[in-house]
């Protein structure tokens, strides 16, 4: 049976992110002093260290000491976030105004999926945005209904570790500390705009934005 340090080390090594709403479990598991050096030490024998994002609320492994294999593989990661950031960032207003939310979604939000659908139906200018949105290279949805759009989006970001769906039998989502990377991610792009693309990859392996 996998120890609770070797589910953690897991986790970190696929690449995926941990907070309390993705998985409470680990996420206080990297609470204690004592567990979380344990984890750097293991990480740092693979050339990983532990990251951290929005204030210790989301925890993942970026590398510790960069070559040329993993300037690499950061620069591809670096051109794969930047491709996908217009359609999660318009997904995200979309979600925001339909929601009539004053404030951008936060890690631990609830979304309903039929209270959002019902309002997107009731109004033509979300249901334009919401296909455009949908049809992108990131969600890949061919349906022409809102229902199979939002369902394809909704699929793609549990996929990718943006919501969780604590109970399959109700579509309602809650949205993970991976939400606040991606925001810490926009602050970066924003703050580097005048920079190249390498130029960027460079300075976000600096700190340690990226995987």
């Amino acid at each position: 049976m996998m120890t609770q340090q070797g589910r953690v080390l897991e986790i970190l090594l696929s690449g995926h992110f941990i907070c309390r709403v993705s998985d409470e479990e680990a996420f206080l598991y990297l609470q204690h002093e004592n567990h979380l050096n344990q984890i750097e030490q293991q990480l740092n024998i693979l050339n990983r260290t532990l990251s951290s994002a929005a204030d210790g609320e989301v925890f993942y492994a970026s590398y510790l000491t960069l070559h040329d294999k993993e300037r690499t593989i950061l620069e591809r990661q670096f051109k794969e976030i930047s491709s996908n950031l217009l359609p999660l960032v318009e997904w995200l207003l979309l979600i925001q105004e339909s929601s009539a939310q004053d404030t951008p979604l936060t890690q631990g939000a609830a979304i309903r999926l039929n209270e959002i659908q019902s309002t997107i139906e009731d109004t033509p200018a979300f249901l334009e945005q919401l296909s455009k949105i949908s049809a992108s290279p990131l969600f890949g949805s061919l349906s022409k209904t809102a229902d199979g759009q939002l369902k394809q989006i909704f699929k793609r970001l549990t996929e990718l570790g943006y919501l969780v769906k604590p109970n399959s039998e109700k579509q309602i989502y809650i949205a993970t500390g991976k939400i606040e990377y991606l925001y810490e991610v926009l602050r970066f792009i924003d703050e580097t705009e005048a920079l190249s693309l390498t130029e960027q990859a460079a300075a976000a392996m600096q700190q340690g934005v990226l995987l």
